[in-house]
């Protein structure tokens, strides 16, 4: 199989950023709400916007079935407060659990949690273990900085963030590490401030010592993890410091990276540097960078075109397209096992 790791619900019917404008507009003003239920979508709606997007482009591509979350730069933790956050947050996981009870082998959901700045993490339980127990997630997606872009939350390392952890363990999904719109003029929301993310993720683990008090979490850093396997020698320096262990013994037991590089360059040093294992197939398609690369010919975001090309052997490239996938996500392989797959 091929397992794409990262895929967002960038297609859905207009209804949905309907929606949100009314609950955005209710914030400040004497507007009316929206319909707390939601968007009333029909099937044929969700369909439409599946068929000729996402699942047309997984056809073309050869991938067979991809974690299906809400949209990152929607989830915009930083708007309202927790209680639209909530809201937000339900009507959205709501959306990508009917996507895949339309598409039940070719989609599994993923989870945004209702983060909201300076509120405590615990306040997410109820909303995790709702999407994972009624909705059938496979992961979340964990916001380090709600405030976007501004960076007022505590380092992941911080014991604020236990309670989250707690229950990601006992669950036993992880959660990919993804921020979502940059209000920071500073920071282009895809272009700076998702990389940023991966990389200052990464480092706050360095710093550290999560995983002696969750030796089972799982966290996934997208985009390839930023600079880090490109600044791979500083990471080792920094950690020699530091006086922590190797990356290897303090991260790579934990911490696995995407392919969501978009050329080839990229993906072999990723795929260079960084153990195969620790390497999950992903395109993030029909996201941050969508069109044709004029040098190839081919799109930028058909990311398994470069993994194939990287020169991996048959047993690593299994373990990067769907044997990597299947150990980080135990609910995703029961679903699979489930299927008979």
């Amino acid at each position: 199989m091929i397992i794409d790791c990262h895929g967002h619900y960038t297609t859905a019917p207009p209804a949905l950023a309907q929606w949100r404008e009314q609950q955005i507009a209710a914030l400040g003003g004497p507007a009316a709400a929206p319909d707390p239920a939601g968007p009333h979508l029909g099937d044929d709606e969700i369909r439409e916007s599946i068929e000729c997007n996402q699942l047309r482009l997984m056809d073309e591509r050869g991938i067979d079935l991809t974690v299906f979350s809400p949209r990152a730069s929607f989830m915009a933790h930083h708007v309202g407060d927790f209680a639209t956050s909530q809201k937000w947050a339900a009507r959205c996981n709501d959306l990508c659990h009917r996507v895949s009870a339309l598409y039940p082998e070719r989609f599994a959901p993923a989870a945004m949690l209702p983060q909201s700045p300076g509120v405590d993490p615990a306040t997410c339980v109820p909303e995790l273990t709702r999407a994972v127990e009624e909705l059938g997630a496979v992961a979340v997606n964990l916001n380090p900085d709600p405030s976007g872009g501004h960076w007022s939350a505590p380092p992941l390392t911080d014991r604020a963030w236990y309670p989250l952890y707690e229950k990601l363990v006992e669950l036993d999904v992880p959660a990919m590490v993804h921020v979502s719109t940059s209000v920071n003029p500073a920071f282009h929301t895809t272009g700076g401030h998702y990389l940023n993310a991966d990389t200052t993720a990464f480092m706050q683990l360095l710093q550290g010592d999560l995983f002696a008090d969750f030796p089972a979490l799982r966290l996934i850093v997208p985009h390839g993890g930023g600079a880090v396997p490109y600044h791979w020698g500083r990471f080792r320096g920094l950690a020699a410091a530091l006086g922590r262990p190797t990356l290897e013994e303090h991260l790579l037991g934990n911490v696995f990276f995407d392919t969501c590089v978009y050329h080839q360059p990229g993906i072999d040093l990723l795929l260079g540097v960084v153990p195969a294992r620790n390497v999950l197939f992903a395109s993030e398609m029909i996201g941050a960078v969508r069109g044709i690369d004029p040098r190839t010919g081919f799109a930028f975001d058909d990311t398994r075109r470069y993994v194939e090309s990287a020169g991996l052997s048959p047993e690593d490239l299994a373990a990067v397209e769907e044997r990597n996938a299947r150990t980080v996500y135990p609910r995703l392989d029961a679903l699979l096992r489930r299927q008979g797959r």
